[in-house]
């Protein structure tokens, strides 16, 4: 898990400048945390969807703690793998977006489940589906999918953890928010920006060297109009799944 502090220390400084919570992502996620009293934020970075029952955020970045709004939620520096909280501290625990960052995915998962008493949710992706659908890392960024392929935990394996979830696809709207990996899918020139890379840790760890020559073809294809031309239906779609899942898992 040092190595995800390291990781965080390196390249989240600018984190919650590109980053900001998308609301209609945010009511999905507060839609399934449901009637909870009080909730644990688990990897929350700069806090984006914590409800206003979060009693408390584990973070083991400082300079993404010190990224938290005023009003945030306390943080503590800890790791999933050994949450700092007694068994049923909390009704429900959320993990969004961190479970691949996890040295012990399935010890994380087992502390989620120890320390919530009702509730676990979880964002991640199917990265089968991300792979097919997702225009960037298929045409041009190849190398990215690969680091992808390292990390990613199959959905199947991690709603098993989780001893049974339902799972509800997230779409992710034209004019996301939040910048991850797949908001900017309408607006490809976003991934040209350096700014935009460094809040996206799939480019952010692959890094520039490797991703320069997928990056040069996408330049070239934009002011060509062969991206365009290429993706004309995808132009018209107001939201896209392209492999976003939520695991809602009732203990």
């Amino acid at each position: 898990m040092l190595t995800l502090m390291v990781t965080y220390d390196t390249i989240g400084a600018t984190y919650a400048r590109t980053r900001r919570p998308d609301p209609r992502i945010a009511a999905q996620v507060h839609a399934a945390l449901g009637d909870v009293s009080d909730v644990l934020d688990v990897g929350a970075g700069a806090g984006a969807y914590e409800p206003p029952g979060t009693v408390l955020a584990v973070e083991p970045s400082q300079v993404m703690v010190a990224q938290r709004p005023p009003g945030a939620a306390p943080a503590v520096r800890a790791v999933a793998e050994r949450l700092p909280l007694r068994d049923g501290a909390v009704d429900a625990a959320m993990a969004l977006l961190t479970v691949h960052h996890w040295s012990d995915q399935a010890a994380g998962i087992r502390e989620l489940c120890r320390v919530a008493r009702r509730r676990v949710v979880v964002l991640t992706w199917d990265q089968d589906v991300f792979r097919e659908r997702f225009w960037l890392v298929r045409e041009y960024l190849p190398e990215a999918a690969a680091f992808d392929d390292t990390r990613a935990l199959p959905v199947d394996r991690l709603a098993g953890l989780l001893g049974g979830a339902r799972r509800e696809p997230v779409p992710v709207p034209h004019d996301c928010t939040d910048g991850f990996a797949a908001a900017h899918w309408r607006r490809p020139h976003a991934y040209l920006d350096p700014r935009v890379r460094a809040g996206i840790s799939l480019l952010a760890q692959t890094g520039d060297d490797v991703l320069a020559p997928g990056l040069a073809r996408l330049a070239d294809d934009l002011t060509s109009g062969r991206w365009q031309a290429r993706h004309a239906e995808l132009l018209t779609l107001d939201a896209v799944d392209v492999g976003y899942r939520l695991l809602v898992a009732d203990l």
